[in-house]
């Protein structure tokens, strides 16, 4: 703090706009780099477990990297839709999205 101040000296501004600069930054936090801030609300992002963070992270790039909900389903369920009798990918891949208030549009 000392090199951002003018005088030489750390008075009680300087100390109170460090306490903001800091505060701020912390309160940001929530996004954690994985761009889920983009889609939800930051009180969205406090509710959702790490767990859940990275996954639905790598769900929304495989999403955006595709043409359509039908692909995105087709690449993310691709060993699974083997062994179900009905591979209705689009149809999960919808029901996951909307567990966090999420939609092919939005993505």
């Amino acid at each position: 703090m000392a090199t951002f101040a003018q005088t030489g000296r750390i008075d009680r501004d300087l100390v109170d706009m460090e306490i903001a600069r800091l505060k701020r930054h912390w309160i940001s936090e929530p996004d954690k780099g994985d761009g889920l801030a983009r889609y939800l609300s930051e009180d969205q992002l406090t509710q959702i477990d790490p767990f859940d963070r990275v996954q639905l992270a790598e769900v929304i790039r495989i999403c955006a990297a595709s043409r359509s909900l039908s692909d995105a389903g087709r690449t993310l369920f691709a060993a699974s839709r083997t062994r179900r009798a009905s591979s209705n990918d689009a149809d999960r891949l919808r029901k996951y999205l909307a567990r966090f208030d999420m939609d092919w549009a939005s993505v």
